[in-house]
């Protein structure tokens, strides 16, 4: 049986090639999105956070972005103002966002996609940074 898992990948966030990595150490090959490239529509990003249970804010990337310049950290903003700066700045949306079978899930830290995969992970996993997270028996590592 195929599975659809859909990640809202950035190639060059560490977090963002981990989550992906774990996806498919489970076997599994997701439709991957390059959000930079290819952002979701309005109507699609606030589906996410909505099924994430999530609010807006809590999607709001401030590393790396224009955050402070657009004054996102003002919290009398609207949720509606805080999506419209995401679509205005896709790099405001942060990553990886995953979506399964199981759910939708902003995946930092990476390890928050296992809940997510229907298979389990097929053997070890380490991070780029070193940190091991999954043993040859495809277990979490505590």
């Amino acid at each position: 049986m195929a599975v659809d898992i859909v990640i809202y990948h950035n190639p060059e966030c560490g977090t963002s090639r981990n989550t992906l990595a774990k996806i498919r150490n489970a076997g599994l090959e997701p439709h991957v999105v390059e959000y930079l490239k290819t952002p979701p529509s309005r109507a699609l990003l606030v589906e996410l956070i909505d099924r994430a249970g999530i609010r807006p804010r809590d999607l709001l990337r401030e590393k790396g972005t224009p955050y402070a310049e657009l004054g996102l950290g003002d919290t009398s903003l609207s949720d509606d103002a805080l999506v419209d700066a995401m679509m205005a700045h896709p790099v405001l949306i942060n990553r990886p966002l995953v979506i399964s079978p199981l759910g939708v899930k902003l995946c930092r830290p990476s390890e928050a996609v296992l809940d997510l995969l229907p298979e389990p992970q097929q053997g070890a996993f380490t991070k780029e940074d070193g940190e091991k997270v999954v043993n040859v028996s495809g277990q979490r590592i505590p």
